[in-house]
Parts: structure tokens; sequence; C-alpha cells
């Protein structure tokens, strides 16, 4: 022990005795180091899906926080965090109703949200209950001038403005490119980003095909929007699709006839997609995301390998944004100057630089992640599908 030390040990047991001493140096992985552990418990709300067409992001938003806790000793900023999930379902009404449930057992932060049509719903009953949301996956741009909402993911609308230059650049002029996507706030968003960020070209000139919105796909669903794409005999798709849909969309692409190239957001391939597509029907497939498992640093290597050792997969950008959301309320918490939503999200506004198994990142004016984004490639991986890390896109936020 270095004489530093000593003289902190000495000074702290004058000032706790041997049992607060004790109590002092019982800290988790995430405190800082001088910093004493709290017997107050923090109590947390979760909204996310584990009912209905979102339950499987509902899913990795609660593996991804709960993993946070189990790598520190189940502890926010020091003290005893309890997580308290509510069922955000399948509508903004499940939505409210989870929200008002939380908000009733007086918690003192809220975080989740899957769907962006439940954010946009409850928007206006958080800002007026004042309890600080950080929100780890629902992120639609029309979201603005929120002062208690937090985003720990990104906005619906940067996956396609990142990925429009390179699609540009592989197009060739004269060429046509379709694009195809649900008729909901996460699919329009994804599209105006794409446009945006193309620009005026005639090669995006043909109109958008838009799909009925849903998350648990029937038989037929697609298949008149496919033939109408098929048609149209496109150089390359661009879509917006996730979970089922994604798998549904992608074989039925694939049994029309349809051999291009396919760009898109990464929630295209993200998940369990890849394990229930056949090679012909994925490989090649070119992403935009915020994450990818691959990405080599610290803090990625130390969360990557504890999420195949607790779930024998491999993580998400939604589990990786509620495990940042666990972060950023633990570093808020910690900056406090009181145990309340107010001055906690306050301190929100103070955490700085966050050190994300995405990259460093920080909060921007509007309250979402200023961050990179990364090209990805479905290919094989040893024996499985797997979206492997190409290079860097842009930085946005």
């Amino acid at each position: 022990m270095s004489q530093l030390d000593r003289r902190r040990a000495l000074k702290l047991l004058g000032a706790l005795g041997v049992t607060g001493l004790a109590a002092a140096c019982s800290r988790s992985a995430d405190d800082e180091a001088g910093d004493l552990v709290s017997d107050r418990p923090v109590r947390i709300g979760m909204i996310t899906a584990q009912t209905g067409g979102f339950k499987p992001v509902g899913d990795e938003i609660l593996r991804g926080f709960q993993l946070y806790l189990d790598l520190n000793d189940q502890r926010l900023g020091g003290h005893p965090a309890e997580l308290i999930v509510a069922d955000e379902g399948a509508t903004v009404q499940s939505g409210r109703a989870a929200l008002d449930s939380l908000i009733k057992q007086g918690v003192l932060a809220l975080t989740g949200v899957a769907n962006s049509a439940v954010m946009l719903g409850i928007r206006d009953a958080v800002e007026q209950a004042k309890v600080p949301l950080i929100g780890s996956n629902a992120s639609p741009a029309a979201l603005q001038s929120v002062v208690y909402i937090w985003r720990t993911s990104y906005v619906d609308d940067e996956a396609g403005r990142a990925l429009a230059p390179y699609v540009a650049q592989r197009v060739p002029l004269g060429g046509r490119i379709a694009i195809i996507a649900p008729d909901h706030e996460a699919g329009r968003d994804a599209v105006q980003g794409f446009r945006q960020n193309f620009g005026t070209d005639e090669r995006i000139a043909d109109p958008v095909i838009w799909t009925p919105f849903t998350a648990t796909p029937g038989r037929n669903t697609f298949n008149p929007e496919i033939a109408e794409l098929i048609s149209r005999n496109p150089d390359a798709v661009f879509c917006h699709f996730e979970g089922d849909a994604a798998v549904q969309f992608l074989k039925k692409l694939y049994a029309g006839g349809y051999r291009g190239a396919i760009y898109a957001p990464g929630f295209l391939t993200e998940g369990g997609v890849l394990g229930r597509l056949k090679r012909a029907e994925a490989e090649g497939i070119l992403t935009s995301l915020n994450y990818s498992a691959d990405i080599n640093n610290a803090a990625n290597r130390r969360f990557a390998s504890a999420y195949r050792k607790a779930h024998s997969a491999s993580p998400t950008t939604y589990a990786m944004a509620s495990y940042d959301a666990a972060q950023v309320l633990s570093k808020a918490i910690r900056i406090a100057t009181e145990l309340s939503p107010l001055q906690l999200n306050l301190a929100l506004g103070k955490i700085g630089q966050v050190d994300s198994p995405r990259g460093a990142w920080q909060f921007n004016q509007p309250r979402t992640p200023q961050q990179k984004w990364y090209l990805r490639r479905v290919q094989r991986d040893g024996q499985v599908l797997s979206n492997v890390l190409i290079n860097e896109l842009a930085t946005l936020g």
C-alpha cells in the first residue's frame, strides 16, 4: 500500500469506523476510486416490449441493461439499483399504461422504449411528469424540443443518412435504386434520411414502395410490393425492415428472383435474423449501424464477451444501447447533487464522454449521441453468417 493509500485509509477509519471503511472499500467495477458506496437504493423504471411483435427488441433492451448491473454489483452510481420492468406492449395505449404505472411507483428515472410510435405517444406525459427518460431504442426524428427525454441509440434517419453517400458511389450513373420500407415512423425516417443525403438524382427518382407496417407478417405480406419492385428491374435496393418482417421480406425478395445489391439500416440483419436465412438469401447485404459486435476496443471486448457468455449469441445494437443507458444513469447518479429526478436530469447534461462498446460518444444538444456509424457486410464467419465490420461511414449527431 502506498503512503497516499495509507493516509486515505487512516482518514476514513477515523471518520467512519471499521464498518464504514469496509463498506467504502467494497466498490463495484463501475465505481471510481475514492467514492463511498451508499446503501440508499435507486429505482429505475424500464418501459419495454415483453409481448407483441417488438418483444425481440424488448428482450435485448432488458438484457443489455441487466448485463451492466451484473457487471457492476447490481449498482448504479454506487447505489443499489432496483429495475422495475413494465410491458410496453404493441400500441401507444399500452406504452402509456406502462409509463403511468412506473411514475406511480416513484421511480428516479425511466429507460427503454422499443417502438417509435410509443415514444411519440408518451412524449408529453414524460415531459409533464418531469422524470428523465433515457431511451435506448426508439428515436423518431419528430421527437424534438424535449427536456426530459434523452436517447443512447440514434435518430431514426441517421442510418439512412450515413449509408447514402456510400451507395451513391457504388451504384453507377444511369442505374436505378428501388426504395421500399414500411409506412410507419421509423420507416419514413429511414427513407427520408437516405434520400436527403443521396441528393437530387435520377437513380432514386422512382416512387418509394411503401408496405403496410407489421411486426408479425402473414403468409401474403409483401407479395404485391415485391412484385412491383421486381418489375422495375432495379440495380440496387434500399430497404428498412427488422425482425420477422426482415426475414420474410428477404426470403420473398430472393424467391422473386432479385439478385442485385441490397443496402439497409443495420436492423435488417440484426439479432436473430441471419440465423433464419439461407446463405444465398443474405450474403453480401451491406448495412449501416452505430455498432458492430467485432469493434475492437476495451469496452466492447468486455461487453461482447460478457454478453456471449450470458446468452450464447453476439450482442446487438439494442442491447448495447441499453447497456449504455445504464452506464449513463450510473455516471449521472454519481454527479447529481441529490437523488431527485430534477437533479438527475441536470446531471445528465454534464456527464461528458461515454466510453462505450460502440466507441466513445457524447450527448449533443438535442440529447442524442454524437457517434460514429459503421458499414457492415453479411458474410460467412466460420460456420455462420455474421455482420462483419468493413469500415467507418460517418460521424453524425
